[in-house]
């Protein structure tokens, strides 16, 4: 007597997994698309600021979050578009801080010599500690006293955007620590060459204090230039090695974070830099996040000449857009009101943080005895 069996169905996999995936697009598209809009203003507004004054005021990552946080102010976005603006806070970030792995070379960096390597080090630690006590005794959450001391003692806003997931900062966090990053940023620039007669500084000396005090590769070179090309080498070389230590620091934050992530120190805007864990035991993927290993196995290909030289640019000019649009969506999730509560503390937390890091770098030059 033969034996049943039931009919034989296709398999269904590829249908499932399509499905699924165009299911996931439909999700994020308009809200991808709106960070897209917003990202193309703040690019298109940064050109038309270099072709009339020669050189962008404003970048376009700070562009992106006062345009982004312009529309959310006139216009709350609905459910619809929200799941692309948390895919590009998150998801885009942290690829982009993958990539800015590529940008680290550890030859460049041992070139400097082991006590100038040490001394930044140490700058950065030490600036770190001070900034995170100066923003508490200010009266700062947690994560925003780490985002301030972050911001300012490595490389402005891209250790601010590096750090804000391991910590699970609240979007407006991130958009506040930022905007105060980057007008103190602008103004160190503008302000940072009366150094050089005020204090007699050399051309050495100043290229190490703007290295560790500038925030941005670009704005060390605006700095340094008005005192001539090794100024603007030395800097730039300092600047480099400070944005190295960008990887220790978010290792180590992510070992340490567990508590700040579990921490509700407010209610946490709709669209964060980083989804919070549940209270409880946190998993290894919590622990070391998958952008850091990431972001060091990117460094350490660039160290063994991995990647190939032509690709460096694009993939930086990649990682900067992925960043702007990232930006853009933290402006669209911030609530302004958030920020303005936020100012005067973030304010005098940069600014006094600023000045400590400043004497910091000073003593560092004079103890290496720079000349």
């Amino acid at each position: 007597m033969p034996v049943a069996t039931a009919p034989s169905t296709p398999p269904r996999t590829y249908r499932v997994t399509s499905t699924a995936v165009a299911n996931w697009l439909r999700r994020i598209l308009p809200g991808l698309v709106l960070c897209l809009v917003v990202t193309g203003a703040a690019v298109a507004l940064e050109h038309v600021e270099v072709e009339l004054f020669g050189r962008a005021w404003l970048e376009g990552l700070v562009l992106a979050i006062l345009i982004g946080t312009a529309v959310r102010t006139a216009w709350t976005p609905s459910e619809r578009w929200r799941a692309g603006i948390a895919f590009s806070a998150k998801t885009l970030l942290e690829i982009a801080v993958v990539l800015l792995g590529a940008s680290l070379s550890v030859a460049t960096i041992l070139a400097a010599g082991p006590g100038l390597l040490v001394g930044i080090a140490a700058v950065v630690a030490v600036a770190i500690a001070v900034s995170y006590s100066l923003g508490r005794a200010l009266g700062l959450p947690r994560r925003m006293a780490v985002l301030v001391a972050c911001g300012n003692s490595i490389c402005g806003n891209s250790a601010i955007a590096a750090v804000a997931p391991v910590i699970g900062a609240d979007g407006g966090d991130v958009a506040a620590s930022i905007a105060f990053t980057a007008v103190l940023g602008v103004l160190v620039v503008l302000g940072l060459p009366l150094l050089v007669p005020l204090l007699h500084l050399s051309h050495m000396q100043y290229g190490v204090l703007a290295g560790l005090t500038v925030y941005a590769v670009p704005q060390v070179l605006a700095a340094t230039l008005p005192a001539g090309l090794v100024a603007t080498q030395i800097g730039t070389l300092v600047k480099l090695v400070r944005v190295l230590m960008l990887g220790p620091v978010v290792l180590v934050l992510s070992m340490l974070a567990s508590r700040l992530r579990e921490e509700t120190d407010g209610p946490a805007p709709r669209v964060t830099a980083g989804g919070r864990p549940a209270r409880g035991r946190v998993a290894i993927h919590h622990l070391v996040p998958w952008f850091i290993l990431a972001f060091l196995t990117m460094a350490a290909l660039r160290s063994l000449g991995l990647i190939p030289q032509v690709a460096l640019g694009p993939i930086a000019t990649v990682a900067t857009l992925l960043t702007i649009v990232s930006m853009a969506a933290l402006g669209l999730g911030v609530d302004v009101r958030v920020v303005a509560r936020a100012g005067g503390r973030v304010t005098a937390a940069v600014t006094l943080s600023l000045i400590a890091l400043g004497g910091v770098s000073f003593g560092l030059i004079h103890l290496l005895g720079i000349a």
